[in-house]
């Protein structure tokens, strides 16, 4: 039921494993979720991602984009986080991930830092903040 729920936000994430993998990039399947990296993915995410320095990696649905195979594996324990908000919120998560960016910067924070789901995976006992 999770995998459904979180539905609507994998099949945003798929189209960009052909991005990824038909670029370069490559694609595996870990504890049930397709990571992508690299290719047009390490270009987008790094330039495009509208975070300091970009992305790393992020999360849609049971897919996860990343940079390089390095960044999906110092990044996995945070973005499962996001997979659990996903399966968590459902169809609600993009939106309700924006909203959230908006909230945190109408209060005088961060779009992402102060972002409540940023928060959960980055206090997660799981998931060590990412970092460069």
């Amino acid at each position: 039921m999770r995998f459904l729920w979180a539905l609507p936000n994998t099949v945003v994430g798929l189209p960009l494993l052909f991005v990824g993998v038909f670029t370069g990039g490559s694609a595996r399947v870990v504890d049930g979720v397709l990571e992508v990296w690299g290719g047009a993915l390490t270009f987008l995410l790094g330039r495009c991602v509208p975070v300091p320095d970009g992305a790393l990696a992020m999360t849609l649905g049971h897919v996860v984009l990343g940079q390089s195979e390095h960044a999906m594996e110092h990044t996995r324990a945070h973005e499962r986080v996001h997979v659990r908000q996903c399966e968590r919120w459902g169809p609600f998560f993009i939106p309700a991930y924006f909203l959230a960016g908006l909230i945190a910067i109408l209060r005088g924070g961060h779009g992402y830092r102060d972002n409540w789901f940023e928060q959960e995976a980055f206090t997660s006992p799981q998931a060590a903040p990412p970092t460069r």
